[in-house]
């Protein structure tokens, strides 16, 4: 199976070793002619849910985390990820890392682009990129997109919040 090129809060290696126990990090990566948006802000928890949307602009780029995922915890992702009740779908894609392009998967909201996701997920997905070595201003340009006021209380119910 190929690669997954993990991207959003599942770029976290802690939030993945959770998700996917057994499936070691591979290494990182750049997805170009790619970029990172939200969508589908009826579905989330708080707002807009992370996805990737092909863009051909000379800056579009998105960074990755790439996994060897057992089938175990690939099946196990798809269900956290909604990938059977159709929130995500899977795209094979094509993957710049230092050794050479690799072949993986990510998934892609099956849902509209748009809308603005809640300032506590967007700081999970700032937070994971961060903790995945993405460089410095990908970090920040990620922390000053738009988001909107997240609900007060604890953290976001157990189960599909899009990690992505």
């Amino acid at each position: 199976m190929p690669q997954y090129a993990a991207y959003g809060s599942n770029l976290h290696p802690a939030r993945m070793a959770e998700r996917a126990p057994h499936s070691p990090l591979a290494g990182t990566g750049w997805l170009h002619g790619w970029r990172l948006t939200f969508g589908g802000e009826d579905r989330g928890w708080e707002g807009a849910l992370a996805t990737v949307v092909q863009d051909d602009a000379a800056d579009a780029a998105v960074y990755v985390g790439l996994y060897d995922l057992t089938d175990a915890d690939a099946r196990g992702l798809d269900d956290l990820e909604g990938a059977g009740l159709g929130l995500y779908r899977k795209v094979r894609v094509r993957v710049d890392t230092l050794s050479g392009q690799a072949v993986a998967w990510v998934y892609v909201l099956d849902a509209y682009e748009g809308g603005l996701p809640g300032a506590r997920y967007l700081g999970m997905v700032a937070d994971a990129a961060e903790a995945a070595g993405a460089p410095a201003d990908y970090v920040t340009a990620l922390r000053a997109r738009p988001c909107r006021p997240s609900a007060a209380g604890g953290p976001p119910p157990a189960g599909l919040v899009g990690g992505a």
